[in-house]
């Protein structure tokens, strides 16, 4: 995960050029931008690629920076010694702003249950949403345990079988935490919770949980290769950095003045970079952080972000998410590269959950009319149709009678009959795992084909 660090800038790139070679003044003012012409907030390591033959890198570096400075916010400080972080507002964070604000409401959530008459498919389909963060933050950590047997783990209750497992359950865990008190101002006792929740019994020894890192622990952040990439500040006197965090996140900047003002999903963001920077663990700190993220939205009132699960896609590049994290730190603590990065994922993310609830409706509308065009619908009961629906979709590949109990909340004799009554009705299909069933629903073409014999 090597980048190129920015070079020393110049004090007065204008006066260099006007001095060293006025000939080249006109191309250097192509730089002195915040975003190139296809509107990136690039770093050094990707512009210098970019800049003309005949001039000078670090040069033409300078003038995008002198254009940014102008406008940049402060946002925080962070380390010891002090440094201050800044932004600026871009496109792509001005995007994921008006989507947050668009489709994520606990309003909006309510206006999505009236658009799809059945309650039941909704509440399956999100009851299912909710672990995909768990699940993919801890593999994004390392996790070896696959998204199907990690499911199947929460929604059996069952008892972790491995490391990989209890990072799984441990991150569940510490997500209900989190929106069970997403009504609480944040304090170091959260802080210290969260991670005890999220890591106590995959290895204590390691983790210490609940406890900030001390001195001794030398802890640093490792890249794929096992190469050092960030070094935390020291930790003397790191419990009142971290307090500094919570006053700032407590601060109410939706009611400051317009200086002040900062949107709850960047200070989400920012409150995600604190934690991985400062990094006050010995180990499991991104969970933490992205937990955080989370909590910070949710007593925002942006209740979908309990099914909107950025770490599914963090987890499909996760060099550019440290490559964000490293940008920021070596470029005078700009945080607008992660800023940015985190926008885009949270875009993407919100596109995939707004996806999954119009497919549903789509899937439900046809599916009701094959079912009354069939005979098939006055055959089924309710709790059936809403098993059969979810499995048409898509979206769950197979059942047992834990994962339908748990999601009806219905007796384990109730999701039994459901299954079975499927199965005798020629849309289910059933094999032996272990000593548990495990029910698929069949393809498409044979169910017709069945119901026509």
């Amino acid at each position: 995960m090597k980048i190129v660090v920015p070079p020393p800038l110049e004090p007065n790139p204008f006066q260099k050029v006007a001095s060293d070679s006025p000939d080249q003044l006109l191309g250097y003012l192509d730089f002195h931008t915040p975003l190139d012409k296809k509107g990136r907030y690039q770093p050094f390591d990707e512009l210098r690629h970019r800049v003309p033959q005949g001039l000078d890198a670090a040069v033409a570096w300078s003038f995008v920076r002198n254009a940014r400075n102008r406008q940049q916010s402060y946002l925080i400080s962070l380390g010891e010694p002090e440094n201050h972080c800044s932004f600026m507002l871009t496109p792509s964070i001005q995007k994921a702003i008006s989507e947050t604000d668009r489709n994520t409401t606990s309003a909006y959530l309510e206006w999505i249950g009236s658009k799809i008459d059945e309650k039941a498919q909704l509440k399956y389909l999100l009851s299912d949403l909710i672990e995909d963060e768990s699940i993919s933050s801890s593999q994004l950590e390392g996790a070896a345990t696959t998204t199907r047997v990690a499911k199947e783990m929460l929604k059996r209750n069952r008892k972790p079988r491995d490391a990989s497992e209890k990072m799984i359950l441990g991150n569940y865990r510490m997500m209900q935490f989190a929106w069970e008190k997403r009504h609480e101002p944040l304090s170091i006792d959260l802080i210290l919770d969260l991670h005890k929740i999220g890591v106590e019994g995959i290895d204590d020894d390691e983790y210490k949980p609940g406890v900030f890192r001390r001195a001794a622990d030398n802890v640093h952040v490792v890249d794929p290769e096992g190469e050092i990439v960030h070094t935390p500040p020291p930790a003397n006197n790191l419990k009142n950095r971290m307090r500094d965090i919570v006053s700032w996140a407590n601060y109410d900047h939706e009611n400051a003045d317009e200086k002040s003002y900062l949107h709850p999903l960047i200070k989400a963001i920012v409150l995600h970079f604190c934690i991985g920077y400062e990094h006050p663990f010995r180990d499991g700190n991104g969970r933490v952080a992205r937990a955080l993220f989370y909590w910070y939205l949710f007593r925002s009132d942006f209740s979908a972000f309990r099914f909107i699960a950025i770490s599914v896609l963090l987890k499909k590049a996760p060099i550019q998410y440290g490559k964000s994290y490293l940008y920021s730190e070596t470029d005078q603590m700009d945080l607008t590269y992660f800023i940015e990065y985190q926008s885009k994922i949270v875009v993407r993310a919100i596109e995939k959950f707004k996806k999954a609830y119009k497919d549903a409706a789509l899937e439900i509308e046809r599916f009701n009319r094959w079912l009354w065009d069939s005979g098939l619908y006055k055959k089924l009961n309710d709790k059936q149709r809403t098993v059969f629906q979810v499995a048409k979709s898509g979206d769950v590949q197979e059942f047992t009678i834990r994962n339908v109990e748990h999601n009806l909340g219905c007796s384990y004799n109730t999701a039994a009959a459901v299954l079975n009554g499927l199965v005798k009705q020629k849309l289910f299909y059933r094999e032996k795992n272990g000593r548990e069933w495990v029910y698929f629903m069949k393809g498409k073409d044979k169910i017709i084909e069945s119901w026509r014999k």
